[in-house]
């Protein structure tokens, strides 16, 4: 994409130096918000939505906990 495997691999590394890798479960929020601008949302849609609750994730551990 740069031109070349080496300036590429020398962005990427500066880039990631210092990063945090979150790994996330579950479904994808954009996902459904791009899915529910396509068509209306039926009524299964609206009860998963509302009991959807949210997680913490600890970051010294990776864990989730529920509030």
């Amino acid at each position: 994409m740069l031109g070349s495997e080496r300036l590429t691999g020398a962005l990427l590394d500066r880039l990631t130096h210092h990063v945090h890798i979150l790994t996330m479960n579950g479904d994808s929020y954009r996902l459904k918000q791009s899915a529910g601008r396509r068509r209306p949302p039926t009524a299964a849609d609206r009860a998963e939505q509302n009991q959807t609750t949210a997680e913490t994730v600890d970051p010294e551990t990776g864990k989730t906990s529920k509030p």
